[in-house]
């Protein structure tokens, strides 16, 4: 199951949603739930990024909106590849098939 704010990561990663509307949603948050957007997003995109982390939790308030286009924009190059390479025949990865998205390995 996908917490509200994976659903909108997804969508954005994937191309369902524009990343105006996802910097606007990540911009309403609170700064506590911008830090955990961003933990979040750290984690998805790259196996360097869960090791070095960038600092994310030094970041003053002020650079946490180009941290979220940054994270957002690498974790759709990790899932577009993730999903050509694993999940090119179909899946039963939640996050693959949001309601109303591309469908399963587009």
């Amino acid at each position: 199951m996908l917490y509200a704010h994976e659903v909108v990561l997804n969508e954005i990663a994937q191309g369902d949603a524009p990343l105006a509307d996802g910097v606007e949603w990540f911009e309403r948050l609170s700064e506590g739930d911008q830090r955990e957007v961003l933990r979040t997003l750290v984690l998805p995109p790259a196996v360097m990024l869960t090791k070095w982390r960038f600092g994310m939790a030094a970041l003053p308030a002020h650079e946490l909106t180009k941290s979220f286009r940054l994270l957002v924009v690498l974790f759709g190059v990790a899932d577009t590849r993730r999903r050509k390479l694993y999940c090119a025949g179909g899946c039963a990865h939640a996050w693959h098939n949001l309601p109303g998205g591309r469908g399963a390995a587009s």
